[in-house]
Protein backbone atom coordinates (compact mmCIF):
# COMPACT_ATOMS: atom_id res chain seq x y z
CA UNK A 1 0.00 0.00 0.00
CA UNK A 2 2.86 2.22 0.83
CA UNK A 3 4.29 2.15 -2.86
CA UNK A 4 0.71 2.83 -4.18
CA UNK A 5 0.99 5.68 -2.07
CA UNK A 6 4.15 6.92 -3.09
CA UNK A 7 3.37 6.08 -6.88
CA UNK A 8 -0.16 8.43 -6.33
CA UNK A 9 1.40 11.49 -4.68
CA UNK A 10 4.40 11.83 -7.55
CA UNK A 11 1.71 11.27 -10.02
CA UNK A 12 -0.80 13.91 -8.89
CA UNK A 13 2.89 16.68 -8.74
CA UNK A 14 3.04 16.03 -12.09
CA UNK A 15 -0.58 16.49 -12.96
CA UNK A 16 -0.99 19.62 -10.97
CA UNK A 17 2.43 20.34 -12.98
CA UNK A 18 0.86 19.74 -16.32
CA UNK A 19 -2.34 22.07 -15.14
CA UNK A 20 0.48 25.04 -14.68
CA UNK A 21 2.24 24.61 -18.19
CA UNK A 22 -1.38 24.07 -19.49
CA UNK A 23 -2.63 27.20 -17.87
CA UNK A 24 0.38 29.27 -19.29
CA UNK A 25 -0.18 28.15 -22.61
CA UNK A 26 -4.22 29.73 -22.45
CA UNK A 27 -2.77 32.40 -20.64
CA UNK A 28 -0.14 33.63 -23.46
CA UNK A 29 -2.51 32.27 -26.40
CA UNK A 30 -5.17 31.47 -27.92
CA UNK A 31 -4.86 27.47 -27.88
CA UNK A 32 -7.90 25.90 -26.45
CA UNK A 33 -8.11 23.01 -23.63
CA UNK A 34 -8.65 20.56 -26.94
CA UNK A 35 -5.44 20.81 -28.63
CA UNK A 36 -3.49 20.70 -24.79
CA UNK A 37 -5.35 17.33 -24.52
CA UNK A 38 -4.34 16.64 -27.65
CA UNK A 39 -0.19 17.11 -27.22
CA UNK A 40 -0.89 14.97 -24.09
CA UNK A 41 -1.78 11.58 -25.34
CA UNK A 42 -0.11 12.22 -28.58
CA UNK A 43 3.02 12.43 -26.59
CA UNK A 44 1.96 9.29 -24.44
CA UNK A 45 1.00 7.30 -27.12
CA UNK A 46 4.35 7.72 -29.02
CA UNK A 47 6.35 7.26 -25.80
CA UNK A 48 4.46 4.29 -24.60
CA UNK A 49 4.26 2.42 -27.88
CA UNK A 50 7.78 2.79 -28.94
CA UNK A 51 8.16 1.19 -24.95
CA UNK A 52 6.47 -1.28 -26.13
CA UNK A 53 8.08 -1.74 -29.55
CA UNK A 54 11.29 -2.08 -28.10
CA UNK A 55 10.26 -4.04 -24.86
CA UNK A 56 8.57 -6.79 -27.15
CA UNK A 57 5.62 -6.41 -25.22
CA UNK A 58 2.08 -7.90 -26.59
CA UNK A 59 -0.15 -4.57 -27.82
CA UNK A 60 -3.49 -7.45 -27.42
CA UNK A 61 -5.19 -6.59 -23.95
CA UNK A 62 -6.70 -9.71 -22.01
CA UNK A 63 -9.54 -8.03 -21.08
CA UNK A 64 -10.60 -5.17 -24.01
CA UNK A 65 -13.58 -4.56 -22.26
CA UNK A 66 -12.52 -2.99 -18.76
CA UNK A 67 -9.04 -1.50 -20.99
CA UNK A 68 -11.60 0.68 -23.20
CA UNK A 69 -13.84 1.47 -20.46
CA UNK A 70 -10.80 2.93 -18.59
CA UNK A 71 -9.54 4.44 -21.70
CA UNK A 72 -13.10 6.51 -22.93
CA UNK A 73 -14.19 7.72 -19.12
CA UNK A 74 -10.45 9.16 -18.40
CA UNK A 75 -10.40 10.73 -21.84
CA UNK A 76 -13.50 12.17 -21.53
CA UNK A 77 -12.54 13.71 -18.01
CA UNK A 78 -9.42 14.80 -19.13
CA UNK A 79 -11.01 16.99 -22.62
CA UNK A 80 -13.61 18.02 -19.92
CA UNK A 81 -10.96 19.22 -17.17
CA UNK A 82 -8.37 20.96 -19.94
CA UNK A 83 -11.74 22.47 -21.68
CA UNK A 84 -12.74 23.76 -18.06
CA UNK A 85 -8.57 25.00 -17.15
CA UNK A 86 -9.22 27.27 -19.99
CA UNK A 87 -11.88 29.40 -18.37
CA UNK A 88 -11.13 29.10 -14.96
CA UNK A 89 -8.08 28.89 -12.16
CA UNK A 90 -5.72 26.19 -11.53
CA UNK A 91 -6.90 26.07 -8.01
CA UNK A 92 -10.24 26.20 -9.19
CA UNK A 93 -9.74 23.75 -12.13
CA UNK A 94 -8.23 21.22 -9.92
CA UNK A 95 -10.47 21.56 -6.47
CA UNK A 96 -13.73 20.72 -8.91
CA UNK A 97 -12.18 17.87 -10.13
CA UNK A 98 -11.19 16.44 -7.64
CA UNK A 99 -14.27 16.03 -6.34
CA UNK A 100 -14.15 12.57 -8.27
CA UNK A 101 -12.89 10.66 -4.95
CA UNK A 102 -16.95 11.35 -3.65
CA UNK A 103 -17.81 9.68 -6.84
CA UNK A 104 -15.25 6.62 -6.56
CA UNK A 105 -16.76 6.05 -3.07
CA UNK A 106 -20.41 5.55 -4.03
CA UNK A 107 -19.30 3.63 -7.42
CA UNK A 108 -16.48 1.01 -5.92
CA UNK A 109 -18.51 -1.01 -4.03
CA UNK A 110 -20.80 -2.04 -7.69
CA UNK A 111 -17.57 -1.75 -10.04
CA UNK A 112 -15.15 -3.67 -7.67
CA UNK A 113 -16.86 -5.14 -4.79
CA UNK A 114 -14.48 -3.10 -2.33
CA UNK A 115 -16.36 -2.88 0.86
CA UNK A 116 -16.42 0.77 2.20
CA UNK A 117 -14.40 1.45 5.56
CA UNK A 118 -16.23 4.03 7.80
CA UNK A 119 -12.60 5.95 8.10
CA UNK A 120 -12.41 6.22 4.86
CA UNK A 121 -15.96 7.69 4.79
CA UNK A 122 -14.51 10.22 7.41
CA UNK A 123 -11.02 10.84 6.10
CA UNK A 124 -13.24 11.71 2.64
CA UNK A 125 -15.32 13.82 4.14
CA UNK A 126 -11.93 16.05 6.14
CA UNK A 127 -10.09 15.89 2.21
CA UNK A 128 -13.58 17.50 0.81
CA UNK A 129 -13.60 19.89 3.77
CA UNK A 130 -9.82 20.83 2.88
CA UNK A 131 -10.53 21.45 -0.36
CA UNK A 132 -13.08 23.97 -0.14
CA UNK A 133 -11.40 25.29 2.23
CA UNK A 134 -8.22 25.44 0.11
CA UNK A 135 -10.54 27.38 -2.80
CA UNK A 136 -13.35 28.97 -1.41
CA UNK A 137 -15.37 28.73 -4.24
CA UNK A 138 -18.29 31.26 -4.95
CA UNK A 139 -21.00 29.51 -7.12
CA UNK A 140 -23.23 32.44 -7.52
CA UNK A 141 -22.18 33.95 -10.69
CA UNK A 142 -21.22 30.04 -12.22
CA UNK A 143 -18.32 30.26 -14.39
CA UNK A 144 -18.64 27.93 -17.54
CA UNK A 145 -14.50 26.29 -16.74
CA UNK A 146 -15.90 25.46 -13.31
CA UNK A 147 -18.97 23.47 -15.08
CA UNK A 148 -16.55 21.57 -17.00
CA UNK A 149 -14.02 20.88 -14.26
CA UNK A 150 -17.00 19.56 -12.08
CA UNK A 151 -18.48 17.28 -14.68
CA UNK A 152 -14.60 16.10 -15.48
CA UNK A 153 -14.75 14.84 -11.96
CA UNK A 154 -18.00 13.34 -12.27
CA UNK A 155 -16.68 11.43 -15.18
CA UNK A 156 -13.39 10.51 -13.35
CA UNK A 157 -15.58 8.94 -10.19
CA UNK A 158 -16.03 6.05 -13.06
CA UNK A 159 -12.86 5.77 -14.13
CA UNK A 160 -10.64 5.25 -10.97
CA UNK A 161 -12.55 1.74 -10.74
CA UNK A 162 -12.59 0.48 -14.08
CA UNK A 163 -8.77 1.15 -13.80
CA UNK A 164 -8.76 -0.97 -10.73
CA UNK A 165 -10.62 -3.68 -12.89
CA UNK A 166 -8.73 -3.36 -15.73
CA UNK A 167 -5.11 -4.05 -13.78
CA UNK A 168 -6.52 -7.32 -12.98
CA UNK A 169 -6.49 -8.44 -16.19
CA UNK A 170 -3.69 -6.30 -18.19
CA UNK A 171 -0.07 -4.68 -17.43
CA UNK A 172 0.11 -1.04 -16.94
CA UNK A 173 1.84 -0.44 -20.33
CA UNK A 174 -1.00 -2.12 -22.30
CA UNK A 175 -3.87 -0.15 -20.50
CA UNK A 176 -1.75 3.09 -20.73
CA UNK A 177 -1.20 2.94 -24.48
CA UNK A 178 -4.74 2.39 -25.15
CA UNK A 179 -5.68 5.53 -22.88
CA UNK A 180 -3.45 7.38 -24.71
CA UNK A 181 -4.48 6.27 -28.30
CA UNK A 182 -8.03 6.44 -27.50
CA UNK A 183 -7.27 9.77 -26.08
CA UNK A 184 -5.17 10.78 -29.39
CA UNK A 185 -8.07 9.66 -31.50
CA UNK A 186 -10.92 11.55 -29.28
CA UNK A 187 -9.41 14.47 -28.98
CA UNK A 188 -7.65 14.58 -32.78
CA UNK A 189 -11.39 14.70 -33.91
CA UNK A 190 -12.60 18.06 -31.68
CA UNK A 191 -9.14 19.49 -32.51
CA UNK A 192 -10.30 20.06 -36.42
CA UNK A 193 -12.28 22.86 -35.28
CA UNK A 194 -10.25 24.25 -32.74
CA UNK A 195 -6.28 24.34 -33.27
CA UNK A 196 -3.65 26.82 -33.44
CA UNK A 197 0.30 26.73 -34.58
CA UNK A 198 2.37 27.49 -30.75
CA UNK A 199 5.17 29.79 -30.80
CA UNK A 200 7.88 30.51 -29.15
CA UNK A 201 7.81 29.56 -24.87
CA UNK A 202 4.23 28.74 -25.73
CA UNK A 203 5.07 25.58 -27.91
CA UNK A 204 7.61 24.60 -25.18
CA UNK A 205 4.76 25.28 -22.28
CA UNK A 206 2.19 22.85 -24.49
CA UNK A 207 5.06 20.54 -24.49
CA UNK A 208 6.32 20.31 -20.85
CA UNK A 209 2.26 20.22 -20.41
CA UNK A 210 2.35 17.16 -22.60
CA UNK A 211 4.96 15.24 -21.09
CA UNK A 212 4.41 16.11 -17.36
CA UNK A 213 0.62 14.52 -17.67
CA UNK A 214 1.71 11.30 -19.66
CA UNK A 215 4.04 10.86 -17.25
CA UNK A 216 1.68 11.28 -14.30
CA UNK A 217 -0.72 8.86 -16.36
CA UNK A 218 1.86 6.27 -16.24
CA UNK A 219 2.52 6.43 -12.46
CA UNK A 220 -0.98 6.36 -11.55
CA UNK A 221 -1.69 3.53 -13.27
CA UNK A 222 1.10 1.63 -11.62
CA UNK A 223 0.37 3.36 -8.40
CA UNK A 224 -3.25 1.45 -8.98
CA UNK A 225 -1.71 -2.10 -8.41
CA UNK A 226 -1.12 -1.80 -4.98
CA UNK A 227 -4.13 0.07 -3.67
CA UNK A 228 -7.28 0.10 -3.64
CA UNK A 229 -9.57 2.58 -6.02
CA UNK A 230 -11.61 4.17 -2.95
CA UNK A 231 -8.43 4.98 -0.38
CA UNK A 232 -6.47 6.03 -3.69
CA UNK A 233 -8.65 8.32 -4.61
CA UNK A 234 -8.08 9.80 -1.68
CA UNK A 235 -4.20 10.54 -1.92
CA UNK A 236 -4.86 11.85 -5.50
CA UNK A 237 -6.34 14.56 -3.18
CA UNK A 238 -2.89 15.67 -2.83
CA UNK A 239 -2.50 17.66 -6.34
CA UNK A 240 -4.92 20.14 -4.48
CA UNK A 241 -1.87 21.36 -2.08
CA UNK A 242 0.60 20.71 -5.04
CA UNK A 243 -1.34 23.04 -7.37
CA UNK A 244 -1.82 25.49 -4.54
CA UNK A 245 1.35 25.82 -3.70
CA UNK A 246 2.13 26.59 -7.46
CA UNK A 247 -0.50 28.75 -8.10
CA UNK A 248 1.02 30.95 -5.27
CA UNK A 249 4.84 31.09 -6.71
CA UNK A 250 3.72 31.07 -9.91
CA UNK A 251 0.28 33.10 -10.40
CA UNK A 252 0.90 34.90 -7.20
CA UNK A 253 -2.85 33.41 -5.70
CA UNK A 254 -3.50 34.58 -2.62
CA UNK A 255 -2.60 32.14 0.64
CA UNK A 256 -4.90 33.09 3.06
CA UNK A 257 -5.62 31.34 6.40
CA UNK A 258 -8.81 29.09 4.96
CA UNK A 259 -6.14 27.74 2.44
CA UNK A 260 -3.35 27.02 4.83
CA UNK A 261 -6.22 25.51 7.30
CA UNK A 262 -7.45 23.43 4.36
CA UNK A 263 -4.00 22.15 3.22
CA UNK A 264 -3.08 20.58 6.77
CA UNK A 265 -6.93 18.79 6.67
CA UNK A 266 -5.85 17.48 3.43
CA UNK A 267 -2.54 16.67 4.97
CA UNK A 268 -4.46 14.74 7.98
CA UNK A 269 -6.71 12.87 5.49
CA UNK A 270 -3.77 11.85 3.60
CA UNK A 271 -1.67 10.76 6.85
CA UNK A 272 -5.04 8.94 8.19
CA UNK A 273 -5.19 6.93 4.99
CA UNK A 274 -1.99 5.96 4.84
CA UNK A 275 -2.45 4.07 8.31
CA UNK A 276 -0.02 6.78 9.88
CA UNK A 277 -2.59 7.47 13.14
CA UNK A 278 -2.72 3.43 13.64
CA UNK A 279 1.20 2.99 13.26
CA UNK A 280 1.99 5.67 15.62
CA UNK A 281 -0.85 4.51 18.43
CA UNK A 282 0.96 0.75 17.97
CA UNK A 283 4.21 2.76 18.71
CA UNK A 284 2.84 4.40 21.53
CA UNK A 285 1.45 1.47 22.94
CA UNK A 286 4.74 -0.61 22.50
CA UNK A 287 6.76 2.12 24.35
CA UNK A 288 4.76 3.22 26.86
CA UNK A 289 3.20 0.26 27.42
CA UNK A 290 6.72 -2.11 28.42
CA UNK A 291 7.38 0.62 30.51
Amino acid sequence: MYNGILLLLLAEFTFALSTVFGKLVTNNSDIGGIQITFVRFAIGTLVTGLFMLLSRRSFRPNNLRQVVLRAVFNVTAVMLFFGGLQYTTVTNANMLNMTYPAFVFLLAPFINAEKTRLRNIFYLLLTMAGVYLVVAPDFRNVNPGDLLSLASGLVAGFGIPFLREARKYDSSEVIVFYLMLFGCLMSGVFLMWDCSVPRGMVAVYLLLSGVSAALGQVLITIGYRYIEAAAGSLVSSSRIIFAGIMGVIIFADPFTAPILTGALLILLSLMGVGGLWEKAGDWIKRRFGAA
